[in-house]
Parts: structure tokens; C-alpha cells; sequence
């Protein structure tokens, strides 16, 4: 998406580049017909025009990126009208005109309906105004359109709106592209959600019931934290929530199991409290240490479960392990590349590993380190300074 991103910049900065020596040659010239020195007036003006090109680009995109609605049309319309130089310009979709800068004519409207079905650039000649319209596309769909009002009409003006229009719907693909991902990451969340009810509520319900009659307030007590558990996990959720949350949730879970396993699970949290403020994923430890007690509990005498949280500088680093039986470690690299969807693909390993890779990059995936008979380690990386885009709901 990036070079998609540096791509079009480049052509537009060409493209204004362009239209900014046209201008400069139709103005005066310095004293006699002899042109500017090696690198002078002219060439610093096509700088500063390029640069004013990217600026208003910069200032433009951040809207852009939101999608194509009346408010982003509003936000970006002026910067791109300050882009064209022209009298006007107005954004369209493909229903209403949805934001203009200067004196629009009220047959924009009209006239981006004739764009959008020819689905190429037109040129309305007109007194005293004409007007030049092209499509906005996204993924090849014409969404709207970027009319351009201007007193005078020309070839270098018509090829100048086409590559701004170009580079705007390409920063509306590049928003579709991010709502695509959100609804990708809010799709693995709720099949990862799915995924742990199975294995857990059951198993939960069947040790609270086996308390009921010998323990009643044992009983309550599991029946509180199973309750919380819930309410946290099966939440309306978006990307983020807090490290606090997320190991308060691990705390009921362990409660939980260790009410299930009784003294053949142990288990120990050291947290250090600056981090508990830092946005991580959405339930991105307790897979970790339901796989560590599916893989470190042994029959005979149990086991152990650690979780750390250090702080580390700008990241905080957390670590989950188990004393159990350990696994090959092409078994564990192949845990990782499972897919998430499928049902018991390494209690959510993967989803975990997916997610923190396409949030914060590749280099950012779960670290796996196990031998058989050596237990297993599980390292996960979050940076402090990434800014979520949404926090968790509460219900």
C-alpha cells in the first residue's frame, strides 16, 4: 500500500510539476530573452511548486483515508481545490454532490452524473464557467466523482484533474483496504471467541457443579469468576484493550482451571504495574496460557504455568511458559502456520500470531520456544507507543 502511496505522489507532483512550468513559461521574463541561469528563479519556483504539491497532498490525505462520505469531502475539497489552482471544485458520489470549495454551479451535479456514466473524464464548456469531471473509482466500482470549475479550460488542466482524481481514488482504495482489515480482525476475534467457549464453558460448568453440594461457596465464588470471564470474553470487542484487562481475564481463567486441576496446577503471575495501561490486542494472552495448560499439564504430577510482563523501554514483553512435555519444534512452527478459522488450530495460537503480525508488523508474531521434554516458552511483543484506532465496548 505504501509504494501504491508513493506512486501516485510522485505522479501528481509530475503532474502539478508540469503544470506549474506551463504557467511559468506563459509568464514574463527577466531583462531581454536570455533564460534564468542553471538553477535559477524557474527552477527554484518548480521546487517550491512541487513542494507545495506534496504538502497539499499530505494535508489532504488524512481525510481521504477515512473513506468517501461528506465528511471527508468537506475536509479534503479545500486542499484539493488550493492543488488545482482552479475557481472551484466541488466531490461527488454517485447520488449527491457531497462537499465544494468556491462558487459551485448548480449543475455540477449534472454534469458528474454524465462523467460517472460515461465513466471517463468530460469536459463541460459553458459561459462564463466550464468544468472538467472525472470518475472516482475503488477497486475498479466508480464511487463519486472530482469536478474541477474553472474560467478557463485547457488540455494541461483536464490531464492535471485526471491524475488528482487518480491519486484520490487511490487513497480511497487504500481506505477500503483498511476497513477491510478491521473487518478481517474483528472477524478472527469472533472466531476466536468461538473457538475457546467450546473448550472452556463446559469443563468450567462441570467443576462448578461438582462444588455445588460439598462446597456452596466455593461454588459461588467459581460461578463469579466464570461469570466475569464471560462478560469480558464474549463482549462486543473491538481491536484494543488494556494489558490490565487482559490479565484480569487470565486471572479469573486460572482461577478457574486451578478450581479443575486442583494442586496439580500451579501457576505464578510478576507483572511489572507500569505496563498495565499499555493497548494490547483483544485477547491475546489467555490462548497463550490455555495452550500452556493444555500442553504442560501431565498426568501424573501437574504443572506449572508462569506469565511475565516486563517492562521493557518502548515495548512491553510478555512471556507465558509451562514445565510440561515441550513438542518437537517443527510441531510448534506448524502450530503457528494453522489456519485460524480452523477449529483447534492450536487454541488460537495462530489468531494470536495473525493478528499481532497485522497490527504491528511481521516482526511482532509470537516467538515459540520448546524442545521435547523441556517445556515450552511463548514470547509475545507490544509496542507502548502504537495508537490503537478503537477500544474495547464495554456492554
Amino acid at each position: 500500500m505504501l509504494i501504491i502511496a508513493c506512486l501516485a505522489l510522485c505522479c501528481l507532483a509530475v503532474a502539478a510539476g508540469l503544470a506549474a512550468g506551463s504557467r511559468l513559461a506563459r509568464g514574463p521574463r527577466s531583462r531581454g530573452d536570455e533564460g534564468p541561469p542553471e538553477g535559477g528563479l524557474t527552477g527554484r519556483r518548480a521546487d517550491e511548486a512541487t513542494y507545495a504539491t506534496l504538502h497539499l497532498a499530505a494535508m489532504a490525505a488524512p481525510a481521504l483515508r477515512a473513506g468517501l462520505d461528506r465528511d471527508s469531502a468537506r475536509k479534503a475539497v479545500r486542499h484539493l481545490r488550493a492543488l488545482l489552482g482552479t475557481r472551484a471544485v466541488a466531490i461527488t458520489s454517485t447520488e449527491a454532490a457531497l462537499a465544494w470549495d468556491g462558487p459551485c454551479t448548480d449543475d455540477v451535479l449534472t454534469h458528474a452524473r454524465a462523467a460517472l456514466a460515461a465513466g471517463r473524464a468530460q469536459v463541460f464548456a459553458g459561459e462564463p464557467h466550464g468544468a472538467v469531471v472525472v470518475p472516482l473509482t475503488v477497486e475498479g466500482t466508480v464511487v463519486g466523482a472530482l469536478a474541477a470549475i474553472d474560467d478557463e479550460l485547457s488540455a494541461a488542466l483536464v490531464r492535471t484533474v485526471t491524475e488528482v482524481a487518480g491519486w484520490v481514488s487511490g487513497q480511497l482504495e487504500l481506505a477500503e483496504l483498511d476497513a477491510s482489515r478491521r473487518r478481517a480482525l474483528e472477524a478472527e476475534t469472533r472466531a476466536l471467541r468461538a473457538q475457546i467457549s467450546p473448550h472452556f464453558v463446559y469443563n468450567a460448568l462441570t467443576t462448578i457443579a461438582s462444588f455445588v453440594r460439598t462446597d456452596p461457596k466455593r461454588a459461588r465464588e467459581l460461578l463469579l469468576d466464570f461469570a466475569d470471564f464471560s462478560r469480558y470474553a464474549l463482549r462486543r470487542a473491538h481491536d484494543f484493550t488494556t494489558l490490565a484487562d487482559e490479565l484480569t481475564c487470565v486471572d479469573h481463567y486460572l482461577l478457574l482451571e486451578r478450581a479443575r486441576f486442583g494442586d496439580r496446577l500451579r501457576f505464578s503471575m510478576q507483572v511489572a504495574p507500569e505496563v498495565l495501561p499499555v493497548p494490547v490486542p483483544f485477547l491475546c494472552l489467555q490462548p497463550l496460557v490455555e495452550n500452556a495448560i493444555k500442553h504442560g499439564m501431565r498426568a501424573a504430577r501437574g504443572g506449572e504455568v508462569r506469565v511475565v510482563v516486563r517492562d521493557a523501554g518502548p515495548e512491553a514483553h510478555i512471556t507465558v511458559e509451562d514445565d510440561g512435555a515441550g513438542m518437537d519444534p517443527e510441531c510448534a512452527r506448524r502450530m503457528l502456520d494453522e489456519d485460524p478459522a480452523r477449529e483447534g488450530a492450536g487454541i488460537g495460537l495462530a489468531n494470536v500470531d495473525l493478528r499481532m503480525r497485522q497490527i504491528y508488523g511481521d516482526s511482532y508474531g509470537l516467538v515459540v520456544e520448546t524442545a521435547l521434554g523441556a517445556g515450552t516458552k511463548v514470547r509475545l511483543r507490544v509496542p507502548k507507543t502504537h495508537a490503537p484506532r478503537t477500544h474495547a465496548a464495554e456492554v
